[in-house]
């Protein structure tokens, strides 16, 4: 029993400890959130009160929403529509964007690189940065197409 007390005040010293080594933390550790929102203001900033907010955060599975939506003190993203456009059409159009990368032109490439912005100026280069990555793009033929635009976001680079 004496044990356990021992091993309780150790606890609370390092909590306490914790509490004031971390302070001012919570907001760039646990992010936006439900859990944000609700022990945010009531927080203090200890190690146990940031892992409540982020374990609220990660039970509910809110963060994403909040991001998406603007809400839960998340800040929307300011291109969630042309994202979401994007994958819409990568989506649809996944034959049609490999022959067209692997070709280097072509109506489907036109689209990507208008939804991507790519301005006018740069598209020949944007189109041959393609082709000329076409196996880093499309390695299996079984990709995603998040899995594409991640690697035609890279090739483009």
């Amino acid at each position: 029993m004496k044990v356990l007390r021992i091993a309780a005040l150790f606890g609370s010293c390092l909590l306490l400890f914790a509490g004031t080594a971390f302070a001012g933390q919570a907001a760039v550790n646990t992010g936006c959130g439900l859990g944000t929102i609700l022990w945010g203001n009531k927080a203090d900033n200890s190690v146990l009160s940031q892992t409540m907010q982020a374990t609220t955060n990660g039970t509910f599975g809110n963060q994403t929403f909040g991001i998406s939506s603007g809400t839960l003190d998340c800040q929307q993203p300011a291109n969630v529509a042309a994202s979401e456009r994007l994958m819409e059409f990568t989506v649809a159009n996944m034959d049609n964007l490999a022959r067209d990368i692997a070709r280097g032109e072509g109506e489907s490439l036109d689209t990507l690189a208008e939804l991507l912005a790519v301005p006018e100026q740069n598209r020949g280069e944007f189109y041959a940065n393609l082709q000329g990555n076409f196996a880093d793009i499309f390695i299996t033929g079984e990709e995603s197409a998040a899995n594409v635009l991640d690697r035609i976001v890279v090739a483009s680079n």
